[in-house]
């Protein structure tokens, strides 16, 4: 169910109509999300000579049938809120209606691009949208529009599990099969990547739309990020002058890139850990640091970062990866072991497990943020009988206090 963000007092002047253009899940997902829509749903129309069902409609004999029935979403929208125009408007941003019975990868009758009418009205307000959309693809370079606009006969609600598909799926991709051509052309301006140029960066595909798995790798990955290696949001039609190689259709897709080529990438929702890994992959390369990080590794005695770090000035270590805090100055101690010694973490910022490798029974300490090691805790070997938190300096850095209370 879509939400109606407009004021209370405003009257519902309830609309219809139903609109197909490729996968459903994605088409409701993006619907629901559009202010003054109050309805999504996910079904099946102008077909005939079977029942329409979603095993029918995707067997291999239907796949080029004329007759097959269309993945469609029927959409309620509030009239006095949104106008059908603009619905449609949105309806021709969000596809290429260019395609022929498929939507990227998606190769099908089910798939093609229609748009099912309510009456002679919305039929005219449909041309007419259409004329003014082909004006603006010709404009850019595309071909002609294969939408197919008729009356509707009869909608066929999808089974239920296909109704609010990627809200109950939550780890995936949204495809997005945009032009990049939209009515209001603020939306795609032009990006200068030119930063991106030279140096490490990570870019992370978003969609124009509304995208779950977007907003769900927004707040469990960057919103927390705060390392060194910058990231910037960019829609698939935004990447002009970086040499990418993967397909830019699934929202989200992360790409890491090194002076402007893509050196990794990884398409749909990506978890904390594969983030951190394939960071740490463009970040360490192979080094002792990425070793320790992600394969359980000790850092040599009296390691060439253990001198640098031994004796900084007031501030705090790091994840060097995620950037979160996770030792202050002020717990250090010199244990004398050739590794940096604390008394205790940042609250809150490493997690504890047993590790029984070597024949020893030892807690190992990792970064929760990224989840890389860190090194092990022993009880009672600090100053006064604290315990120790004996740390591998290579996947930390170092932040003097002013910096780091600065940097939020």
């Amino acid at each position: 169910m879509g939400a109606d963000n407009n004021d209370a007092q405003m009257s519902v002047a309830k609309e219809r109509v139903v609109l197909g253009a490729g996968c459903f899940w994605g088409v409701e997902k993006r619907f629901e999300a559009l202010p003054g829509v109050l309805d999504a749903q996910s079904g099946y129309a102008d077909g005939r000579g079977f029942k329409p069902t979603y095993k029918n409609i995707i067997a291999a004999k239907r796949r080029y049938d004329e007759n097959n029935y269309a993945e469609v979403v029927r959409v309620t929208f509030n009239a006095n809120a949104i106008s059908l125009e603009r619905v449609l408007q949105f309806y021709f941003e969000q596809h290429d209606p260019t395609q022929v019975n498929r939507q990227g990868n998606d190769r099908g009758t089910q798939y093609r691009s229609t748009i099912l009418t309510y009456s002679n009205e919305q039929t005219e307000l449909a041309q007419r949208v259409k004329a003014q959309y082909q004006a603006l693809l010709s404009e850019a370079g595309y071909g002609k529009i294969a939408t197919l606009i008729k009356p509707l006969d009869k909608f066929h609600m999808a089974e239920r599990y296909h109704q609010d598909y990627l809200r109950k799926n939550p780890n995936g991709y949204c495809p997005d099969h945009s032009t990049g051509v939209v009515f209001n052309a603020k939306e795609t301006e032009h990006q200068d990547n030119t930063p991106l140029l030279e140096g490490k960066h990570i870019v992370v595909l978003d969609s124009p739309n509304y995208c779950p798995y977007c907003e769900k790798f927004k707040q469990e990955v960057l919103a927390s990020y705060q390392g060194t290696i910058d990231v910037h949001l960019r829609y698939a039609s935004q990447l002009q002058g970086l040499a990418i190689t993967s397909k830019t259709y699934a929202t989200p897709t992360i790409l890491f890139i090194e002076n402007g080529q893509e050196v990794a990438a990884h398409q749909g929702y990506m978890p904390p850990e594969l983030f951190y890994k394939a960071l740490g992959a463009l970040k360490l390369g192979d080094s002792e640091a990425y070793r320790v990080a992600f394969a359980k590794g000790t850092d040599s005695r009296f390691c060439k970062q253990y001198e640098v770090f031994k004796n900084t000035p007031d501030g705090v270590f790091v994840d060097k990866l995620s950037g979160a805090p996770l030792f202050d100055t002020r717990d250090r101690f010199n244990s004398g072991t050739g590794w940096l010694s604390f008394t205790q973490p940042v609250a809150g910022q490493v997690t504890r497990h047993q590790d029984n490798s070597f024949g020893m029974q030892r807690i190992e300490i990792r970064s929760k943020s990224s989840g890389i090691h860190l090194g092990h805790v022993f009880p009672n070997e600090g100053p006064g009988g604290k315990a120790r938190y004996c740390i591998n300096a290579t996947v930390l850095e170092f932040l003097p206090r002013d910096e780091f209370n600065g940097r939020s």
